[in-house]
């Protein structure tokens, strides 16, 4: 019966929040006191009734209930525990149900903490409410997650996919939720204050707030995903340029811009309309993400669903939620005007770095969109790589770090920008064309755009002028990021060869030895497992890697565990292909630079945002 009260507890929520998010919005424009208040008992029971259904899912996968047509295609009674909860948001109903629930979490906490007046909160949950009522009813008539098997129960589920069986799965889909969930608070917000007419300051503070724990989860997803990505699929890439990839990159671009435009809107009041216009399309996007993931217009490894009808269903209701706003946001917008003229080299710096990530946001989006559409007027399939993608994105990322150098230096002396350019400049050229890369062109401005930012970053800290020091630290996570990504790209060296037991292979400055094949038997799989030993030059061994070719008990999929040793100046992968004779695989051997700087970057990123959070907490709870 678990799974029957569940299904009726989330009928119940979907349709208190369809129904009473008219009378809420309604409530905040009358001034009526039951009605504007009226989000209380719909937010309480929406929020309650969702998190109900997902307990009772979680307790599902524990218990092994594959009368639950989703438990049993995604689960196994020899499935861990922890990934019998990570199946929850391992497939798309599951995953589905998490998003809407981490919308009423957002929301409850923006209920509890928020310092806005009533009408203003009516307002914003109003939309919450709407938002949660229509995502629910897609769930309830196309995706529920508590379809029953009745009555041909099978005895055992077919497991989850073997590829989402890994730490980083575990971690990157809810905090890609928390962050689209996050955009969608944003969303609300700027309707409420079109709806409203002004943008009030604690507004912009709970606005701002929102914002930065929005990307900070947009970020953390990204790149655990990108981790994952590397670390699990066995090509021994970080990220491959895929529709999925970009359709939450997209997002995190623009929030990344909307948190440019809202330093300008806070301190100069500026690019107000800039703003409004960020909290509708960045949330669209998490929309049309959600669409590209679980319509079935595309095939890929992250896709959930492949159902036309599921994909219809969405497009509709998002349209239900993008269409109005932006209609909204037509009529409204125009009133809402600057302080005054935008001045000054920091203004103006902030407005081109607004402009930048939207562009770029843009072009990805058009390298996504345009195989589908291009599909879709029937003049056949057409594939955009990651050749375009580069060529777009390279370029921006290294305009984007002159940028940052140059504002980080705007009050420092002229002697300090010319040791800056030429400590550099030396740098890069070093790098460029007296050591061995793929493009030295690249290498160059790459090398050149992270030591601008890091030197530009330590003659601001020396200045003691900077403003905003978290700022400055994230800045730098970038300057860490682009180096790891130039030591990837630029120095890896791989090769791909045929190696069995006592075969050995050198490769730059160390010798991969394949010394010996083992068995390995878990509950989950069978696998051949390697012991690669890494030498150096003298035949010491300084690493020993262990890659398996794994086959799943389950439903004999076979898949490719990387060995991977990791080192902060340099990584050794060893991945396991087809098998070629009794004891010879195909073995890819990697040497990766400073890989691992990717994600210290993005570490430091994440950090940043962390700390001036709570940082700006202080000041607001002292103001």
């Amino acid at each position: 019966m678990q799974a029957e009260i569940s299904h009726f507890v989330l009928i119940a929520a979907a349709l208190c929040a369809v129904f009473l998010s008219l009378p809420t919005l309604l409530g905040s424009k009358s001034r009526a006191p039951l009605f504007v208040h009226l989000w209380k008992p719909a937010l309480g029971i929406t929020f309650a009734g969702l998190s109900f259904a997902l307990i009772m899912l979680i307790w599902a996968f524990l218990t092994n209930d594959f009368s639950i047509a989703y438990v049993a295609n995604n689960s196994n009674t020899k499935l861990d525990p922890v990934y019998k909860i990570s199946a929850v948001w391992g497939s798309h109903e599951g995953s589905m149900l998490l998003w809407v629930w981490t919308i009423t979490v957002w929301a409850s906490l923006f209920a509890v903490f928020s310092r806005d007046d009533e009408l203003f909160k009516s307002r914003v949950l109003g939309v919450l409410l709407g938002v949660t009522g229509l995502i629910c009813l897609f769930l309830i008539f196309t995706s529920n997650p508590f379809e029953r098997l009745l009555p041909l129960v099978p005895p055992e589920g077919k497991d989850l996919n073997p590829i989402l069986q890994d730490i980083g799965m575990i971690l990157h889909p809810p905090m890609l939720f928390l962050g689209y969930a996050g955009t969608a608070l944003c969303f609300a917000f700027g309707l409420g204050a079109l709806m409203e007419g002004k943008v009030r300051p604690e507004s912009l503070r709970g606005l701002t707030t929102i914002s930065v724990i929005a990307w900070l989860f947009l970020t953390s997803g990204n790149v655990l995903g990108s981790w994952w990505a590397y670390n699990e699929l066995g090509w021994g890439g970080w990220w491959f340029w895929d529709p999925v990839e970009n359709s939450s990159f997209v997002p995190w671009l623009l929030m990344t811009a909307q948190l440019h435009a809202l330093v300008l809107l806070r301190f100069r009041a500026h690019l107000t309309k800039t703003v409004l216009f960020f909290c509708i399309v960045s949330f669209a996007l998490c929309l049309l993400g959600t669409f590209i993931v679980r319509s079935g217009v595309i095939q890929s490894v992250h896709a959930f669903a492949s159902d036309p009808n599921r994909g219809a269903f969405l497009l509709v209701i998002s349209l239900l939620m993008v269409v109005p706003a932006l209609f909204l946001f037509m009529i409204r917008a125009p009133k809402f005007e600057s302080a005054k003229q935008i001045s000054g080299i920091e203004d103006i710096s902030l407005v081109l770095a607004v402009l930048l990530l939207a562009v770029t946001a843009v072009c990805v989006l058009f390298g996504t969109l345009y195989p589908l559409v291009h599909e879709a007027l029937g003049k056949g399939s057409l594939s955009v790589g990651a050749p375009y993608f580069n060529s777009i994105f390279a370029p921006m990322a290294i305009l984007a770090a002159l940028m940052i150098g140059a504002v980080q230096l705007k009050k420092s002396p002229m002697w300090t920008w010319g040791a800056t350019f030429i400590l550099s400049a030396i740098a890069a050229l070093y790098c460029g064309f007296f050591t061995e890369v793929k493009s030295s062109v690249y290498t160059t401005a790459g090398v050149f755009s992270a030591l601008w930012i890091i030197c530009s970053f330590m003659a601001s800290l020396q200045s003691k002028k900077h403003k905003n020091f978290f700022a400055l630290v994230a800045h730098l996570g970038i300057a860490v990021s682009i180096i790891g990504v130039i030591g990837d790209t630029q120095y890896s060296q791989e090769a791909v060869v045929r190696m069995g037991p006592g075969q050995g292979r050198p490769l730059g400055d160390v010798i991969f030895v394949y010394e010996e094949t083992r068995k390995v038997d878990t509950n989950a799989f069978f696998a051949d497992e390697g012991k690669v030993l890494v030498l150096n030059k003298n035949e010491d061994v300084i690493d020993e890697l262990h890659p398996q070719r794994q086959t799943y008990k389950s439903n004999g999929m076979e898949m490719t565990a990387a060995g991977i040793s990791h080192g902060f100046f340099r990584d050794f992968y060893v991945s396991m292909g087809n098998r070629l004779s009794s004891d010879e695989f195909l073995v890819r051997l990697s040497i990766r630079p400073l890989v691992s700087w990717i994600w210290i970057g993005g570490l430091i990123m994440l950090l940043s945002a962390v700390f001036s959070s709570a940082w700006r907490r202080r000041e607001w709870s002292q103001s």
